[in-house]
């Protein structure tokens, strides 16, 4: 009969016991395979009478659960031991196995030396939002309402007009000096490193965002004096002893006077080569001192307070350091470009 049958395999099932892989993969393939003892049964329990299956339907069901739950418990016990026996097999008295360090980004080295340059001279670093409305960005910064780069064509926009003006990606760090000085009173002096864009096409010499650090130096009595010796030490810690440097006269909204700064090109040492496209001078700089307006602007008295101001590209900068001729190399992150600098220093 039916019930003997499962009678006589449960007890086969719990007498049942093995530490063998392939021991265990028999008694599956025997109760729980396709073609097993279990299903074989449950045919036969299809042809039982009604008042049969009422009966036999429970134990036929712990019967079966039974042999898997055997199964499951063995097989446990055994992946136990195997991964025991795995891991006894390394010899824990081998060296381990060395990782790669990764490297420090160009850009990253430049700014580095370019913020330690100048925390000799007292600068602290200031840092503020990327995207910026149009006060902190344009008009605190004494920009005209028709100048340029408020156009499309210079400008990522993300919001035309509303309660605080147009909204952009800042297209310059000068915009963490306007709240710097709106925050507080002078002095001030300190750096703003950053990233900022501009609506560009995309080549080997420009890009649609790259890196600045700004420099602002606030205080009583500020002279373009102080201005040129300030970068003059800047570019001699950098570049080294010997570098020589020029100012040429130039125009920036918020500065008065300006001036565009040149050195003497490091690598060809000033005989001219493509970098310096023949001149022997490369500009790294503007500068100026900080427009009346800006100060007013900001709540900072103009006739009791003065300063200068200037900003570089770090690209720039490391382009003339490490003879970079593709700036777009700086955002690729092909890890073959970066290695070369694993061990760079300035």
């Amino acid at each position: 009969m039916l019930q003997d049958q499962i009678t006589q395999y449960t007890e086969e099932i719990n007498a049942f016991s093995t530490s063998n892989a392939a021991e265990l993969e028999q008694f599956r393939i025997r109760f729980l395979g396709t073609k097993g003892i279990i299903k074989d049964i449950f045919d036969e329990f299809k042809a039982v009478s009604p008042e049969e299956k009422r009966t036999l339907g429970k134990v036929l069901n712990q019967f079966k659960q039974l042999a898997e739950a055997k199964y499951q418990t063995l097989n446990d016990t055994i992946s136990a031991s195997q991964d025991t026996a795995d891991s006894n097999q390394f010899d824990l008295t081998l060296p381990g196995e060395g990782f790669e360090l990764g490297t420090r980004h160009p850009l990253a080295i430049v700014r580095r030396e370019i913020i330690e340059i100048f925390n000799k001279l007292g600068f602290s670093v200031a840092e503020g939002p990327e995207i910026e409305d149009d006060w902190h960005n344009f008009s605190a910064l004494n920009f005209p309402e028709e100048h340029p780069a408020r156009d499309m064509q210079d400008t990522f926009f993300i919001k035309k007009g509303g309660e605080k003006g147009d909204i952009a990606l800042r297209t310059h760090t000068s915009s963490v000096q306007v709240r710097m000085m709106e925050a507080g009173q002078p002095p001030f002096r300190a750096l703003m490193p950053g990233r900022v864009y501009r609506n560009e096409a995309i080549s080997a010499r420009a890009h649609c965002f790259f890196h600045q650090v700004e420099g602002l130096y606030v205080d009583e009595k500020v002279s373009f004096a102080d201005l040129k010796q300030t970068l003059f030490y800047f570019v001699q810690e950098l570049y080294g002893e010997g570098t020589k440097v020029r100012f040429r006269p130039s125009y920036f909204p918020f500065t008065e006077p300006s001036a565009e700064m040149d050195i003497s090109c490091s690598i060809c040492k000033g005989a001219g080569c493509q970098m310096c496209k023949g001149s022997g001078w490369v500009e790294i700089l503007g500068c100026g001192m900080v427009d009346p307006n800006v100060l007013e602007n900001c709540g900072i008295d103009s006739k009791k307070y003065s300063g200068f101001a200037f900003g570089m590209g770090i690209e720039r900068i490391a382009n003339l350091k490490f003879e970079i001729k593709d700036l777009r190399l700086f955002s690729e992150n092909d890890v073959r470009f970066l290695k070369q600098y694993q061990s760079a220093t300035i």
